[in-house]
């Protein structure tokens, strides 16, 4: 840009700026490799992917989350649909996939409108109003369900976990009954008649050996720890627990000091005094009733001494996590000095053992009275399948929570979207306008759903989603396809495939907002590199340049 001939710079030298539809598409095709990326994988049929980080660690996985998270993407609109990914499972939990492939189609219908000079801003009006419409007939289709009724969350659980490779049923059983027994010990209820609880509180511990079906739930806490001195008890019952955050050891002071002794005597007064120093504290814990110590923090070697003497089992450097989730196992409270120390802070435990798993120690704090926290203790061949079996878990946990908070389920299957895309085609010819496009486009979109499972099972895409908008149309509204089985069957929830309504919602709000929020982006301004990547850059030339043979003469 020049004024009377002389240039003016608005942004700094080396920035690029894309700007109007081009910047747009850039942003959608962006987008559409990464829904395109995760598509195969979504459903029970739905294939793995191996991600290979930079230090060569491999994760097998079909789990959208963890796909996005190894990813090392790099477009900006990419990124977005990342965050988008992240949002969700932080949010429900589940879903992920399903809310990065419906955002990705989302755009690439918008892609088709705008190439028919629709105005992007009558593009996002349209699909404003279609949301809505769509978490309104959502609602209204959703089946009350019983949360007290264990069968109920039963097929609530295996629908999640039915998408995960776990290794086949008797496994995939396995698993449902431990998660719903965690999400049953540590759930309270609300005033509304539904139920809560925080995910974190079902810890879950994997240690590699064994065999799957070893995987096992514990009331109480396992610590990946040893008691630390050898001549305390390994076995404590009726255990009254102490839970420290403060050292058991001599403070050090702030300032460096020095101490000038002049005689062996003032050597052993000074030892002296820090053993009685340690003793006090040790005798204060015993006077209280404590014979089990949990401590975050170091205990000395003196210390550990008097435990083992008054024959107190003791664990060190356990994480302010565990410790916290003793809290809520226990009854007990975490206490910051050893002075304030009272016989009421105390947990109780009707066993504290040290067990050996595997070729390691574990300490195992169990049969507490109310635990409001639990353990469990994942067994596995390699840690590929631990991790997975992990994921499963969460989601499993997640689906729970989602399912007691709200009590209401949709049939899967895809069932749902057809229900919903039919209604918003009738919605749409009642709006009228060039907004009417843009609602058949987000209906069109969330049939991408059932078009993608009936894909992954080998069944012809479109033959498939004629017969289902057919039967919805005869007004079988959980009519929907059966991945596992390859045909499309007129009640999903007489198969048992159902899912929380919370995640249903959830996925179609973060995918049509982070779609919407690319949708509203007509200029991109990328700053230059940092000079130290030019530079990088320019010394990896120079080596190229020098690796490459001189012509012999």
């Amino acid at each position: 840009m020049a004024l009377y001939g002389i240039p003016v710079l608005v942004l700094k030298e080396g920035t690029k700026r894309t700007v109007g539809r081009d910047a747009l598409r850039s942003n959608i095709a962006a987008a559409k490799a990464l829904a395109e990326v995760l598509k195969t994988s979504l459903g029970p049929r739905g294939l793995d992917k191996m991600l290979v980080d930079s230090f060569g660690d491999v994760t097998v996985t079909n789990d959208g989350a963890t796909i996005v998270k190894e990813m090392e993407v790099q477009h900006p609109a990419a990124k977005l649909l990342v965050e988008v990914a992240k949002a969700q499972d932080a949010e429900v939990g589940d879903g992920t996939t399903s809310a990065v492939v419906l955002a990705g189609t989302l755009l690439s219908k918008a892609e088709e409108l705008l190439d028919q000079d629709i105005h992007p801003s009558i593009i996002i009006e349209g699909y404003t109003k279609a949301l809505k419409e769509a978490i309104r007939i959502l609602r209204e289709i959703a089946i009350p369900v019983d949360i007290n009724d264990r069968e109920s969350l039963r097929k609530v659980v295996r629908t999640s976990i039915a998408s995960k490779y776990i290794g086949g049923d008797t496994v995939a059983n396995k698993l449902t009954e431990i998660s719903i027994d965690a999400a049953l010990a540590v759930a309270e209820p609300r005033p509304d008649g539904t139920k809560d609880f925080k995910v974190d509180d079902v810890k879950i511990e994997k240690k590699k050996g064994g065999n799957v079906l070893d995987t096992q739930l514990v009331y109480g806490i396992v610590l990946d720890k040893e008691v630390v001195h050898p001549g305390m008890p390994r076995r404590v019952e009726k255990a009254k627990i102490a839970l420290l955050d403060a050292p058991l050891e001599v403070e050090k002071p702030e300032i460096t000091a020095k101490i000038n002794i002049t005689s062996p005597e003032m050597i052993k007064a000074f030892l002296d005094e820090e053993a009685k120093m340690l003793k006090e504290m040790v005798d204060k814990i015993a006077e209280i009733g404590a014979n089990v110590v949990v401590c975050q923090k170091g205990i000395d070697e003196v210390a550990q001494h008097f435990l083992a003497k008054k024959g107190i089992l003791a664990v060190r450097r356990v994480k302010r996590s565990d410790l916290e989730k003793l809290e809520r196992a226990t009854g007990g409270k975490i206490v910051s000095s050893i002075r304030d120390l009272k016989p009421e802070d105390l947990g109780y435990a009707e066993l504290v053992e040290e067990r050996k798993i595997g070729n390691d120690k574990m300490v195992f704090i169990e049969g507490c009275k109310n635990p409001k926290a639990v353990t469990i203790l994942v067994r596995g061949a390699s840690d590929m399948v631990l991790d997975e079996i992990e994921r499963s878990l969460k989601d499993a946990l997640n689906v729970l929570r989602n399912v007691m908070r709200t009590s209401y389920i949709v049939p899967g299957g895809g069932a749902p979207e057809i229900e919903v895309a039919m209604k918003l085609r009738e919605y749409a010819a009642k709006i009228g306008g060039k907004e009417q496009l843009a609602i058949e486009a987000f209906a069109s979109a969330l049939e991408e759903i059932p078009m993608i499972l009936a894909s992954s099972c080998g069944k012809d895409p479109l033959e498939v989603l004629m017969e289902l908008r057919k039967l919805h149309a005869e007004g079988k509204k959980n009519a929907g396809i059966d991945v596992l089985i390859g045909e499309v069957v007129e009640d999903m929830t007489t198969r048992n495939v159902i899912e929380p309504l919370l995640v249903k919602e959830s996925m179609i709000k973060t995918a049509a907002e982070a779609a919407l929020t690319i949708m509203k982006i007509d200029d991109i301004i990328a700053a230059s590199p940092a000079k130290k990547e030019k530079e990088k850059e320019k010394e990896k030339e120079k080596k190229e340049s020098e690796e490459v043979p001189k012509p012999e003469f």
